[in-house]
């Protein structure tokens, strides 16, 4: 199982950035996927999550909620984070994380089994 993470760069702050998590090793379907960010010298930290039985059940972090929209491709299995009206508090390294247990997504990182390397996200006032 491998997740590839992609799509962070430097935006000005109202700005949009749209990451993608490919998976491969996993049908679509077979997990349930959620988005972490961590910033220097914090804790990572959920930011939404998308259930494998019904891809419209997505939860969103109260910081990012109606501005962040994750989405799907089941023809790449791949998993999209769009985010709109971007400020520099969302700077950080985001990853996703993929769970195959369980019946819904976790909030915490540590229900997740396998991660993506991070890319960066960096938000200038």
């Amino acid at each position: 199982v491998q997740l590839q993470a992609s799509g962070g760069g430097l935006v000005q702050a109202g700005g949009s950035l749209r990451l993608s998590c490919a998976v491969s090793g996993l049908s679509f379907s077979s997990y349930h996927l959620g988005w972490f960010r961590q910033a220097p010298g914090q804790e990572r930290e959920f930011v939404a999550s998308i259930t494998r039985w019904s891809w419209d059940d997505t939860n969103y972090a109260d910081s990012v909620k109606g501005r962040f929209t994750i989405s799907t491709d089941n023809a790449k299995n791949t998993v999209y984070l769009q985010m709109n009206g971007l400020k520099p508090e969302d700077s950080a390294v985001y990853y996703c994380a993929v769970r195959w247990n369980g019946n819904r997504p976790s909030p915490s990182p540590e229900g997740y089994d396998v991660w993506s390397q991070g890319t960066q996200v960096t938000v200038s006032s």
